[in-house]
C-alpha cells in the first residue's frame, strides 16, 4: 500500500536571521555536493537579512536540476536558499526513514519527469507533495534505516579519515616546503621571487623526466556504454568523483588511443573551461581501483606523469601552494577560451626530486594516498550497495522483521 509523500512530511516553512548563521550553517545548491554527496562550507552568506530555515532531522534537496540528486540530512539547525527544500518528518515518520525515501533514484527521477523548465529543470513542489511512498510501521521504518545508515556511517567515517590524512599530509609539506623549517642551511633567491634554502634546488618541470598530455573522445562525443572518459568537471581534488556524471567511449575507439590512459597515481590538472577573464586551477588524482580500474582521460583534462608515484604525490600538494596555484590561473585566464597548455605547465618551477628531503617527503606520503584512495573505492561500492538495496529495502522484497534495533 502506498500514500502521498504529504502523508509522512511537510515543507518547513519558517524563517531565520541571516546574521546567525555561519558558512558551516548556511546552504545553498551551489555548496550541496552532487549525487548523494552531502554538502560543503558555502563561499558566502546571502546578503538579505532572513532566509528559509531548517532544523536539526530536516532533509535538504536541491530543487533546481533535480538530476544531480543533491540531497543531506541537517545535523544542526541553520539556514538555506529558496532552491533548496525543506521536509520535516511528521509525527509517526523516522527522520532517518524519511532521508532514504527521499534519496531513492526514483524520487528524482519523479521531480525530474514533474520538473518545470528545461534549461534549469526546477522540481514542482505540488508535484513532489503527491510522490508515491510506502505506507510503513515506524519499527519498520527504523528497521530500514538502520541497515542503510549504517553504510552511510561507513561512508562518512572513511570520508572523515581520508580529510583528516590530506591534512596531515598539506601540513607536513607546508611545514618543509612553504616553512622551511627541517633546513637549516641560509637563504638564497629562488627563481620565482621568494628565498628558498640554498640546498633546496628549484628546477622546471621541463627539465623533469616527465609525460604530459591528454587523452580525446571521439567525434559525436560519449556514448552510454564502454570505456570510463574522465573530463575536466572530475578534476576537483584528491579521491573526488562524481559517478553520477560518468561518460564512456567505444571500445574500439579506446584500443586505438595511444595517450590520456590513466595508470593510477598520475596527477590530473583542468586544462580548460570556465568564464573568460577566469582560470580555476583544480588538480586530482586518482588509484587503487577509484573510480575505475582502467579509464581515460578526455581533451579537457592534462596527465602529468613523472613516472615516480611519490614525486606525482609531492606535485600534486606543491600544485595547491600559492606560485603554481596563481602562475595556472594567471596564464589561463588570458585566453580566449580560458585554460592552460603545455607551455605553461613545463615552464613551472618545482623543487628537484633529487633533494632528500624530498625523497624523504615523497616515502613518508605514499601510505596516506594509498589510505584515501582505498577509502575511495571503498566509499563507491557501499554507495552502490547502499543504491541498490534501497528500493528493495522500501518495497518489502528484503524482509527486515528479523532485525533487532
Amino acid at each position: 500500500m502506498k500514500s502521498n509523500l504529504s502523508t509522512i512530511c511537510d515543507y518547513r516553512k519558517g524563517k531565520v536571521d541571516v546574521a546567525t548563521l555561519t558558512h558551516l550553517s548556511y546552504i545553498s545548491t551551489e555548496n550541496m555536493l552532487p549525487n548523494k554527496g552531502g554538502i560543503t562550507s558555502a563561499a558566502s552568506l546571502p546578503t538579505i537579512s532572513q532566509t528559509q530555515e531548517y532544523r536539526k532531522g530536516d532533509v535538504l534537496v536541491s530543487n533546481i536540476r533535480p538530476y544531480f540528486k543533491k540531497i543531506w540530512k541537517a545535523k544542526t539547525d541553520g539556514g538555506c536558499s529558496n532552491d533548496v527544500l525543506v521536509f520535516a518528518a511528521k509525527d509517526g515518520t523516522d527522520p532517518d526513514f524519511l532521508y532514504y525515501v527521499l534519496a531513492d533514484d526514483s524520487f528524482f527521477e519523479y521531480s525530474m519527469a514533474t520538473s518545470k523548465g528545461t534549461k534549469m529543470p526546477r522540481g514542482d513542489k505540488t508535484s513532489i507533495m503527491r510522490y508515491q511512498v510506502p505506507s510503513i510501521d515506524i519499527s519498520t521504518q527504523r528497521r530500514i534505516a538502520s541497515i542503510l545508515r549504517s553504510l552511510d556511517d561507513k561512508i562518512e567515517l572513511n570520508t572523515e579519515i581520508n580529510n583528516n590524512l590530506e591534512q596531515q599530509a598539506m601540513a607536513l609539506f607546508k611545514s618543509w616546503f612553504v616553512d622551511f623549517e627541517p633546513f637549516e642551511d641560509h637563504m638564497v633567491a629562488s627563481p620565482v621571487g621568494f628565498e628558498i634554502p640554498m640546498s633546496l634546488k628549484m628546477v622546471q618541470i621541463n627539465d623533469i623526466p616527465h609525460l604530459l598530455e591528454t587523452g580525446k573522445r571521439p567525434k559525436g562525443g560519449a556514448v552510454s556504454e564502454g570505456i570510463p572518459s574522465v573530463g575536466a568537471e572530475n578534476v576537483k581534488q584528491l579521491g573526488v568523483f562524481d559517478s553520477g556524471s560518468a561518460k564512456f567511449i567505444p571500445y574500439d575507439f579506446a584500443s586505438s588511443m595511444k595517450k590520456g590512459k590513466i595508470s593510477g597515481y598520475e596527477l590530473l590538472l583542468y586544462k580548460d573551461g570556465g568564464k573568460p577573464g577566469t582560470f580555476t586551477p583544480h588538480f586530482s588524482m586518482f588509484g587503487e581501483g577509484f573510480p575505475y580500474d582502467e579509464f581515460f582521460i578526455n581533451e579537457h583534462v592534462f596527465k602529468l606523469d613523472f613516472h615516480d608515484r611519490g614525486f606525482n604525490e609531492f606535485a600534486y600538494l606543491y600544485m595547491q601552494t600559492d606560485y603554481p596555484y596563481y602562475w595556472l590561473a594567471n596564464n589561463g585566464g588570458k585566453a580566449a577560451i580560458p585554460g592552460i597548455n603545455q607551455q605553461d605547465v613545463n615552464a613551472i618551477w618545482i623543487y628537484s626530486p633529487e633533494n632528500p628531503k624530498v625523497q624523504e617527503f615523497c616515502e613518508w606520503v605514499q601510505p596516506l594516498f594509498t589510505t584515501i584512495l582505498s577509502n575511495c573505492a571503498q566509499n563507491m561500492k557501499l554507495a552502490k550497495l547502499r543504491d541498490a538495496i534501497l528500493p528493495k529495502l522500501m518495497s518489502g522484497e528484503l524482509d527486515v522483521s528479523d532485525i533487532e534495533l
